[in-house]
């Protein structure tokens, strides 16, 4: 069973281990040379289709020296609310716990949960509440955000979310099945954000 283990683990320790990251990837797009040679062959009247990498930008490259702002893109599903800000710092509520972002940080991809997202901008500081998404930040300095769901934070009417923390409060202390316990401790968790990004 194992007499060809001893051949895969000195090709394994031969082999170049790992992809190198895609920072130190060349920023041109490539085309698709092999599938547009196969289709030329196939159908040699018809242009060829482009393929989704050539719909993409051509990524910046990464800076020799750090720079000294942050560009950050802040997008939702429905709108950009962020495009291009230059920023000095980006906090954002990761399941891991409150993450801060300076020019220059390491390349991180991090899971959002409810909570405060602020961009600071010398003393300008935008605050939004999101609900969830996902966090890239680029070698490059770059960060793109991405929330199901965001709201600036002086659009939160702090009544209506202590009127939603003691309703759902009280479903989940009367629920009885397991679903609409489930549904119920999703909405104090949320409430419980929002009150938190409130109060600050």
């Amino acid at each position: 069973m194992f007499r060809h283990g001893s051949r895969y683990l000195s090709r394994a320790s031969t082999m170049r281990l790992g992809r190198p990251f895609s920072t130190v990837l060349p920023a041109e797009a490539s085309a698709d040379s092999n599938f547009v040679e196969a289709w030329r062959k196939a159908i040699p009247n018809i242009e060829p289709p482009r393929t989704p990498s050539a719909f993409m930008a051509t990524r910046p490259t990464t800076p020799s020296s750090i720079p000294s702002k942050l560009t950050v893109n802040f997008v939702l599903p429905y709108s950009s609310e962020l495009s291009g800000k230059e920023a000095d710092m980006v906090i954002f509520p990761a399941t891991t716990g409150q993450m801060g972002v300076l020019p220059g940080h390491v390349a991180t991809i991090a899971e959002l949960k409810p909570g405060l997202l602020s961009v600071h901008e010398g003393n300008d500081v935008s605050k939004y509440f999101v609900s969830g998404g996902f966090a890239f930040v680029h070698a490059n300095s770059f960060a793109d955000i991405i929330a199901v769901e965001a709201v600036p934070l002086d659009r939160i009417d702090p009544n209506l979310v202590q009127k939603g923390l003691t309703d759902f409060t009280q479903k989940l202390n009367t629920a009885s099945t397991d679903v609409e316990k489930a549904e119920a401790q999703i909405g104090v968790d949320v409430h419980s954000a929002l009150n938190a990004a409130l109060t600050g």
